[in-house]
């Protein structure tokens, strides 16, 4: 049996449950300069092409400005020590901590380093706020997604991780079980680490193996400490992997153990740099492909937590001709007024990206691709990667949760 996402997510409905989109232009001071990956601009052109589709002008769509954390709130997932070795280098960069991944290569220091990157995660802590004070249902932050900053360590262009900041907020705020779900092309190993034995947090990463790609870790026997076990879920995939198997890999893990997880709220991270034009990695996924995640973490939030859902951006450096549509149809899936792919991009915002960067942006908001994916029940391939990968993390986790790894 052949199984295919439509368009739109069936499970979304039509009424406007209150929404917070964190948006700043204040948010583009996270810069580590000029050739970096990171680029800060495609914050900017998310939120341009967002605002030109008229994502935010729902009435039940909230704008709003994030403050930047404090350093108590900081704490809650970094160390002191750590967070005091960020404003050192913020005010003077010439003076590098490497020990603590801070003037590094991927991090290099800047001046201001330590409110720009305390401000993406006041973000994701904004968004943890509104869910809590029942301000909103669902919450986005693009900017954010810092998934790889550790407790004591910068890392993959991550400095503070804000993710793990608003799931922290959330559990503070009497939230019993929060399902993180992260399909950035890289491991999620700062967040993962942090709530690596905390068993009111499941840890959900899917991404291109280590074998071939930065961090080097994220494999399917990392399940856990000794007082959380399967709670921290790996699938490595193949390098080159497309559309239908990330589907497939996806559809064969996640939604099973969320809802043997049964969380009360889902944080995500949208790392769109599984795009098979990004210049950093080695997967094969396009827009449609990232579109359908998006829908499937929307359908699981409905089902299993009552609509609550926050989603954070992340990787992703194609930054005219990715980024800005795939966080766009991300925006679009939060607020529930899905972008569809039928939709062409706005002629004055290519406009914009011509007479800025010189390039002339896509015309659609679908790479026109036919995302078709095979459901786990017809079968496991053994000749397949993909499956390999999928079933080496099945037995580990699903047996964990009284799951059978070869038919549930």
């Amino acid at each position: 049996m052949n199984s295919r996402l439509g368009t739109t997510a069936s499970s979304i409905t039509r009424s406007a449950l209150p929404t917070t989109v964190v948006w700043d232009p204040a948010m583009t001071a996270y810069d580590f300069g000029p050739g970096h990956p990171m680029a800060p601009q495609r914050l900017e052109l998310t939120a341009r092409l967002a605002e030109s589709l008229g994502l935010f002008d729902h009435q039940h769509v909230a704008v709003e400005a994030p403050t930047v954390a404090t350093d108590v709130e900081l704490f809650t997932v970094h160390s002191r020590e750590y967070v005091e070795a960020v404003r050192r280098v913020s005010v003077d960069p010439s003076a590098p901590e490497e020990d603590r991944g801070l003037g590094t290569e991927d991090d290099p220091a800047f001046a201001g380093m330590h409110e720009a990157s305390a401000r993406l995660a006041g973000g994701s802590l904004l968004a943890a706020e509104t869910i809590l004070s029942g301000q909103a249902v669902r919450a986005v932050n693009f900017s954010g997604g810092m998934h790889h900053a550790a407790r004591e360590r910068a890392s993959g262009f991550c400095v503070y991780n804000d993710v793990a900041m608003a799931i922290q907020r959330l559990l503070d705020g009497g939230v019993q079980r929060v399902v993180s779900i992260d399909v950035d092309a890289h491991h999620g190993d700062g967040t993962q680490s942090i709530f690596w034995n905390d068993p009111r947090v499941m840890t959900i990463s899917l991404h291109e193996s280590g074998l071939t790609l930065f961090p080097g870790t994220g494999f399917a026997n990392e399940t856990g400490g000794p007082n959380a076990p399967g709670t921290v879920v790996n699938v490595a995939l193949p390098a080159f992997t497309g559309d239908a198997a990330w589907l497939r890999a996806f559809h064969a893990v996640v939604p099973q153990l969320v809802g043997a997880f049964q969380p009360e709220v889902i944080v995500s991270q949208h790392g769109c740099d599984s795009h098979r034009d990004d210049p950093l990695t080695h997967l094969n996924l396009s827009i449609d492909g990232q579109r359908e995640a998006a829908s499937a973490v929307a359908g699981l939030a409905a089902r299993y937590c009552d609509n609550r859902w926050i989603a954070t951006g992340g990787g992703g450096y194609d930054v005219t001709g990715v980024v800005p549509r795939a966080w766009s149809h991300l925006i679009g899936m939060v607020t529930q007024r899905p972008v569809p792919l039928s939709t062409p991009v706005p002629e004055a915002w290519r406009t914009y990206v011509k007479e800025t960067y010189g390039v002339w942006a896509p015309e659609s908001m679908s790479d026109d691709v036919d995302v078709w994916w095979r459901s786990w029940e017809v079968g496991y391939d053994p000749a397949d990667e993909v499956d390999r990968t999928v079933i080496a993390t099945r037995k580990e986790i699903f047996p964990l949760y009284g799951l059978d790894p070869w038919f549930d």
